[in-house]
């Protein structure tokens, strides 16, 4: 895994070992775990790490508060904080294992991060508009995610989308949501994974999310805005 991760990340070796060492780890709980359907090597060090850390292009991260939505396994979060270590984050997700897999494997690893175990919906009435940036990778279509996520965010902070080829129609679904929520798209980021074009959806905090949102899943999933 670290041969693949050098070929393919222009990053220092001992991040790069970190990165390694944190893959292994996730392959092997995998087995017991269901933390990844990605489980071949070069599949893992190209669609978890390379796609991840490609948002560094897409917004500035350096020193900033940051919080990942639906973390899984820690994804995008945990390679962008291995691939800048002045991120200050917050990893959360509503599943207590893996949230509990999270902590004892960063720990051990001597990385920084807080994890918490909670629904987005609900925390956000703890952190609400706290961090400078909010990161999310295939939890739900775009106007959902947007209800979710952008409340986290502090006005003049970003929303980051972690999108596929859909994007740009899930965009033109989210205009509304984007506009209610306090946002305007900045950016939408293109760039190469494996044979494929990702997309990283850049939306910027232009004012304060009403007190409203988000509203209970049920009703966020039932009526997007």
């Amino acid at each position: 895994m670290k041969d693949l991760l050098q070929k393919k990340l222009a990053l220092p070796e001992g991040q790069i070992e970190l990165m390694s060492r944190f893959a292994e780890a996730m392959l092997e709980k995998n087995r017991v775990m269901n933390l990844t359907a990605i489980t071949e090597p070069e599949a893992v060090a190209e669609l978890h790490f390379v796609d991840c850390v490609s948002l560094l292009q897409a917004a500035d991260f350096v020193g900033k508060t940051v919080i990942d939505v639906g973390c899984g396994a820690g994804f995008p979060g945990v390679p962008l904080k291995l691939a800048e270590p002045s991120i200050r984050l917050t990893l959360l997700d509503s599943l207590a294992k893996r949230t509990a897999w999270l902590s004892q494997t960063l720990a051990a690893l001597g990385v920084e991060a807080e994890v918490v175990t909670a629904r987005a919906e609900e925390f956000a009435a703890v952190r609400r508009e706290q961090y400078d940036l909010a990161v999310s990778r295939a939890v739900a279509r775009l106007p959902i995610l947007c209800e979710l996520c952008m409340p986290y965010v502090k006005p003049g902070g970003r929303f980051v989308a972690m999108k596929g080829a859909m994007a740009m129609e899930e965009l033109s679904e989210a205009a509304h949501a984007i506009e209610r929520l306090g946002g305007e798209v900045e950016r939408v980021y293109a760039y190469p994974v494996a044979d494929a074009e990702h997309r990283a959806v850049v939306i910027r905090k232009t004012a304060r999310t009403p007190a409203q949102y988000p509203r209970p899943f049920a009703k966020i999933k039932k009526s997007p805005l």
